[in-house]
């Protein structure tokens, strides 16, 4: 299936577009659970407002993104880990950066 043949690419395209997408799934994901009786938009608010509330949901978020890249190269596809690698870093660098300048 189509699904079968993109999980076993070795792409650096492929890892950015993980890289990128996991986190933002898990945002909506982490919304749904602890957040729902909200309207979306409070939601991203709230994050923005809320300095420790934002840590809290950047670490499981990249802690996806660090199960994916561990996948990846175990199964020695590096080009697609080293796409999810970079935009792990950058999203924590991102973290990081707001956390305690924005």
């Amino acid at each position: 299936t189509m699904g079968e043949v993109i999980w076993k690419r070795d792409n650096l395209k492929l890892g950015i577009a993980i890289g990128l997408l996991v986190p933002m799934l898990s945002l909506v994901g982490y919304y749904f659970l602890r957040f729902s009786a909200f309207g979306f938009g409070e939601y991203l608010t709230a994050l923005r407002q809320n300095k420790p509330l934002l840590t809290g949901i950047t670490i499981p978020c990249l802690l996806l993104n660090v199960a994916l890249f561990t996948f990846f190269v175990n199964s020695k596809r590096d080009k697609t880990a080293r796409g999810i690698f970079a935009i792990t870093a950058l999203y924590a660098a991102i973290a990081v950066i707001i956390k305690f300048f924005g």
